[in-house]
């Protein structure tokens, strides 16, 4: 199986760190309009035929529409016979704004990547609570240079490699609607929406979470909830319908499918 590999790597702790972002930044808008051409469930052949052959990213040369469907599928899968991509699209198609689509699509970016999950999780998920908060390059390099004390694939990288993903990953945060400004960021704390907690919900099912430890898992930091705070946006979102959530002592019940 791919990602080292796992159906979500972004839980894995094993997965590699991966320099995807060193050359261009998530690539959201270039997303948006893919999915904005059909919200269908393709394979990643159909994804393809779209991109290259029919060129609707609007990329003047061949070679460019093969170098963009390339990175759009590093990132975000664009395969609905692989769970994790299957599960986002559902919630795609339930996200109701545009910031819904955004954090929704940030979640996709950082289940399937590592590197990007951890920087959500460890780096930038303080930043977010404490918003706005300033968006450092400068401390996002800080970052990746402690993971190549610990990873080899990142001390392989080179100085130019780490800066680039920094500057990258900071324009993503700003692209996603977690940060505003250009050369000044700051960042944004996310509402609570529906589509990126069940997106969640499903990716921790899909590694076999039981449902006590789901409700604790620190991948939710990614949307700046910690702690007990998971439990009561679960309530929250109970309460608006977007999800049907109860929890009593140890016993959890929660259904992310039997809503509209």
């Amino acid at each position: 199986m791919d990602e080292e590999r796992g159906p979500v790597p972004g839980l894995a702790s094993r997965a590699p760190y991966f320099s995807r972002l060193s050359a261009r930044s998530a690539l959201y808008a270039d997303l948006r309009v893919l999915l904005d051409t059909t919200c269908a469930p393709l394979s990643s052949v159909a994804y393809r035929s779209l991109v290259v052959d029919d060129n609707c990213l609007a990329r003047r040369s061949a070679a460019a529409r093969r170098k963009i469907w390339k990175e759009l599928k590093a990132r975000y899968i664009l395969d609905a016979g692989r769970p994790l991509f299957a599960g986002f699209l559902q919630e795609w198609r339930r996200c109701r704004s545009e910031p819904e689509r955004g954090l929704t699509a940030y979640v996709l970016l950082a289940l399937h990547d590592r590197l990007v999950s951890d920087l959500g999780t460890r780096w930038l998920c303080p930043l977010l609570r404490r918003a706005p908060a300033e968006l450092r390059v400068a401390d996002v390099l800080g970052f990746l240079d402690q993971a190549a004390t610990e990873r080899a694939e990142v001390a392989a990288w080179s100085d130019h490699t780490r800066t680039a993903v920094a500057q990258k990953y900071a324009a993503s945060v700003r692209d996603f609607g977690l940060a505003r400004g250009t050369v000044r960021k700051v960042t944004v704390r996310p509402a609570l929406h529906g589509a990126p907690v069940r997106l969640l919900v499903r990716a921790l099912r899909l590694v076999g979470a039981r449902p006590l430890a789901l409700v604790g898992a620190p991948i939710f930091r990614l949307l700046a909830l910690e702690g007990h705070e998971v439990i009561d946006a679960l309530g929250e979102l109970n309460r608006r319908e977007a999800l049907r959530f109860r929890m009593q002592g140890d016993v959890v019940e929660l259904d992310i499918e039997a809503v509209a």
